[in-house]
């Protein structure tokens, strides 16, 4: 099983370095989506402190599903069927789609969180823990959209309909690493945070 999620996850991030959706295009526009907000606000820096890592979090979420959705969607019924027919797990298979959209989101999140940085300049502490929250989120974040893609995937509406079941599946997660984050901003414990 291991020696197909690694083969899964190669056939993964390969479509992704030739499609470049994640580089290409929701990098760019998450990046525009971060320097919306301080023009609708104006320059207080210290509105823009507090709120930062709020948006940081809010646009990986919703960016994010667009990532764990493009994944799913490459992938179309004639590849499944080929992958079933070869006895491939569909553990194997989930488990590399979820590898890979999180590899994907990290990524983004370490794009995003650059410009959240410079835009916003929110006060780092407990950088380790971050270093830590960032994957959580992202993995989690990775499994629910994997999932919702493949609920979605009998469906000709999957553009529609997989967001539409991730978003608020995903509130939970948006909510504890906003809280984490915080928490590590005021110095109070977050590990309830993470556990969630």
């Amino acid at each position: 099983m291991i020696r197909h999620i690694r083969i899964l996850l190669r056939a993964h991030l390969r479509d992704e370095r030739r499609a470049g959706e994640v580089t290409r295009v929701i990098i760019p526009f998450g990046i525009v989506a971060l320097l919306v907000i301080p023009m609708a606000v104006g320059i207080d820096t210290p509105l823009l402190d507090q709120i930062g890592p709020g948006m940081f979090w809010a646009v990986l979420v919703l960016f994010g599903t667009i990532v764990t959705q493009r994944q799913s969607a490459a992938w179309g019924e004639s590849r499944r069927d080929v992958l079933t027919l070869l006895g491939v797990d569909p553990a194997a298979r989930f488990a590399a789609a979820a590898l890979s959209a999180t590899i994907l989101l990290v990524g983004f999140a370490v794009a995003i969180a650059a410009v959240t940085i410079l835009l916003y300049d929110p006060s780092l502490t407990g950088l380790g823990w971050l270093a830590l929250l960032i994957p959580l989120a992202c993995a989690g974040l990775a499994m629910v959209g994997t999932i919702a893609g493949s609920v979605a995937g009998g469906v000709g509406t999957r553009s529609s309909l997989a967001p539409l079941l991730v978003v608020p599946i995903s509130v939970p997660i948006l909510l504890a690493a906003a809280q984490a984050t915080e928490g590590l901003r005021a110095g109070a414990g977050i590990l309830r945070w993470i556990l969630l």
